[in-house]
C-alpha cells in the first residue's frame, strides 16, 4: 500500500519533530530554504520549560504561561502543552539531545516569570543548537527525503485543499498534506535575535494559500541583546542567574518598575530598558559582573565567547544592551492540532497561532510548543489523514485588503525594516501606524526571481497584516503596547483573525 505523502517546510525543533514522527507511517520530504541547521531553533540559548521534579507541576506551568500571556492565552492549548511537556523530553532524550546534568539528574534553571526552576539547558547556553544537531542526526538515518536549499513560493491549492508546494524556478511538489514549520519573522525589523532565515515566509504562504492569520500584532522583543551589530541574544537565564539592569548612573531601575525586577515578564522589562534610554540618552548595561568571569564562562559559554569576539569582558565590566525583535505570538491560525483554515493545511512551531501565548510567550515555552505540537500535528494527521480544516471556536476572520495600491514604487528592506521598528515597534499609536499602512501600501511587491525577492515580498505582505492587525486593537496587551490606548481593555481580550481580500 503507498504511503500518503507529507511535505514538510522547516527545519527547526517543530519541522524535524514532525518529519521525525511522520517517517513510520508517511512518505515525508522535508524542505528548507537554507542549509539543515539555519532555524531559530538553532540559536535558541534559553533551554525548553518542563515540568520534571517533584517540586514542580503541570498545573503550575500552566498558571504561569497564562500569566505571562495577559489574559489572551487558550487555556486548553496551554493544559495541552504543558501536559506534553514530559513526553516531548522522553522523546529528544531517547534522539539523543544531552541536556545538561546536575549529578545524578537534569540540571533545572530559573528564567524570568516561571514560578519553578524547570528550565533545562544543553552545552550551558547552546540548548538550541544541541537539539537540532541531535535531531539532524537522527534525520539522516531516517527514510525521510531531504531537500536543502529549496525555496517554497506557494502552497498548491486546488478545490479548497492544499496538495503541494511551488518552489522558486515554478517546480511543483505534490504530496497529501503540506506542514508549514518555517518559524519567525524577525527580519520585520533591523534589529533582532533571529538569524537571516526568520522572513514571515510560512504567513505569507498561508495567507496566500487563503489561510487565515491571528494576533500578529502580538510580536515580542527580547529585553537584552548586546547593543552591537549582529543583536547578539544574552539569554533570560543570564538575569535568571542573578544580572540586574543598570541606568547610565548606575541605578537599578527595573526594581522601581515591577516586583519581580529584572524577572518581569519580557514585555515589561523592554520597554523599562527602551524608556530608561530614550529619559537619559544614554545606554543601559547589563551587570553581570557579581557573577565572575569564571562562572559566566562555564555557565554561558556561546555568550561569553560572541562577548570576548566583540572585546567585552562581561565578567568584569557591565556590557550594554538593547531589545530586539525576537519572537511572533502570532501567526497562521490553528487549532491544537496543527489544522489551519485550509484542508490539508496544517502549520505548528512559531508561524503557528493556537492562541497559546497570548500577548506575551513564557520564556523557554518556544521550544516546547515546537517539539510539542510538531508531534501532536502528526498524531492528528495519522488519526484524520483526510486533515479537515479546523472547527474554527474565533471569532470569524476579517477579509483586509493588503495588495499594492496603485502606482507603488519599489523598497528596499532596509526601508521596511526602519519603517516597522518606528511605527510598530515596542510601542505603536495610530498615527504611525497609519503613516506605516500608507507607506507601505506604496510599496511595490517584487517580482519573484530569486530567494532576496521572494523575501522581500512575503516580509512586504506579512508587514502590512501586522500593521493592519495592531491598528485594529485599541489597547495595550502584553507585548502590544499602544501610547494612545495605554490601559488594558478586556472587551477585547480576543484572536483577531484576517485572512486576505478575495
Amino acid at each position: 500500500m503507498t504511503r500518503p505523502h507529507l511535505l514538510v517546510v522547516g527545519s527547526g525543533i517543530a519541522g524535524l519533530t514532525a518529519a521525525l514522527d511522520a517517517a513510520a507511517t508517511h512518505r515525508v520530504t522535508l524542505l528548507a530554504k537554507d542549509e539543515l541547521d539555519q532555524s531559530n531553533t538553532r540559536y535558541a540559548q534559553g533551554g525548553i520549560a518542563v515540568v520534571s521534579t517533584p517540586e514542580d507541576s503541570v498545573a503550575a506551568h500552566v498558571a504561569d504561561t497564562l500569566a505571562a500571556g495577559a489574559g489572551l492565552s487558550d487555556a486548553e492549548v496551554v493544559r495541552v502543552l504543558c501536559a506534553g511537556g514530559p513526553d516531548a523530553l522522553a522523546s529528544m532524550l531517547a534522539r539523543g539531545v544531552a541536556f545538561d546534568r546536575d549529578g545524578d539528574g537534569l540540571a533545572h534553571g530559573l528564567e524570568a516569570a516561571h514560578s519553578a526552576a524547570r528550565i533545562l539547558h544543553a552545552g550551558g547556553d547552546a540548548t538550541g543548537h544541541a537539539i537540532v544537531s541531535a535531531l539532524l542526526e537522527r534525520l539522516a538515518a531516517s527514510p525521510v527525503e531531504v531537500r536543502p536549499r529549496s525555496t517554497v513560493v506557494d502552497v498548491l491549492v486546488r478545490d479548497g485543499r492544499a496538495v503541494g508546494v511551488r518552489l522558486l524556478g515554478g517546480e511543483e511538489v505534490v504530496a497529501d498534506a503540506v506542514l508549514l514549520a518555517t518559524g519567525g519573522a524577525g527580519q520585520l525589523y533591523p534589529f533582532t535575535t533571529n538569524p537571516a532565515v526568520a522572513t514571515a515566509d510560512g504567513v505569507a504562504i498561508a495567507l496566500r494559500a487563503g489561510a487565515a492569520v491571528a494576533d500578529l500584532e502580538m510580536y515580542q522583543f527580547h529585553p537584552t541583546s548586546l547593543d552591537a551589530p549582529g543583536s547578539f541574544l544574552v539569554s533570560e537565564a543570564v538575569r535568571g542567574e542573578g544580572a540586574v539592569l543598570r541606568d547610565a548612573s548606575g541605578h537599578r531601575f527595573m526594581t522601581d518598575l515591577h516586583p519581580d525586577a529584572e524577572l518581569a515578564p519580557r514585555d515589561v522589562v523592554a520597554r523599562g530598558i527602551a524608556a530608561t534610554m530614550a529619559r537619559t540618552g544614554r545606554p543601559v548595561v547589563l551587570d553581570a559582573t557579581a557573577l565572575g568571569p569564571e562562572f559566566l564562562a562555564r555557565r554561558f559559554p556561546t555568550i561569553d565567547a560572541a562577548c570576548r569576539d566583540l572585546g567585552l569582558d562581561w565578567g568584569r565590566s557591565p556590557v550594554a544592551v538593547t531589545p530586539a525583535a525576537h519572537y511572533a505570538m502570532g501567526g497562521v491560525r490553528t487549532d491544537s492540532w496543527g489544522r489551519t483554515s485550509v484542508r490539508g493545511l496544517l502549520a505548528v512551531g512559531e508561524v503557528a497561532c493556537t492562541g497559546l501565548h497570548g500577548a506575551n510567550r513564557l520564556a523557554s515555552n518556544s521550544l516546547l510548543d515546537g517539539a510539542v505540537f510538531g508531534a501532536r500535528a502528526v498524531r492528528g494527521l495519522r488519526e484524520r489523514p483526510a486533515v479537515e480544516p479546523f472547527d474554527a471556536t474565533w471569532a470569524e476572520p476579517v477579509p483586509v485588503d493588503l495588495a499594492d495600491a496603485d502606482g507603488a514604487e519599489p523598497f528596499t528592506r532596509a526601508d521596511l525594516q526602519q519603517l516597522l521598528w518606528r511605527c510598530a515597534g515596542l510601542s505603536r499609536d495610530a498615527a504611525g501606524l497609519t503613516e506605516a499602512a500608507a507607506v507601505l501600501r506604496h510599496w511595490r511587491t517584487p517580482e519573484v526571481d530569486d530567494v532576496k525577492a521572494s523575501e522581500d515580498a512575503n516580509l512586504l505582505l506579512v508587514g502590512r497584516a501586522l500593521v493592519a492587525a495592531a491598528l485594529a486593537r485599541t489597547e495595550s496587551r502584553g507585548s502590544h503596547h499602544r501610547t494612545d490606548f495605554p490601559d488594558r481593555d478586556d472587551t477585547q481580550a480576543v484572536h483577531r483573525s484576517l485572512v486576505l481580500q478575495p
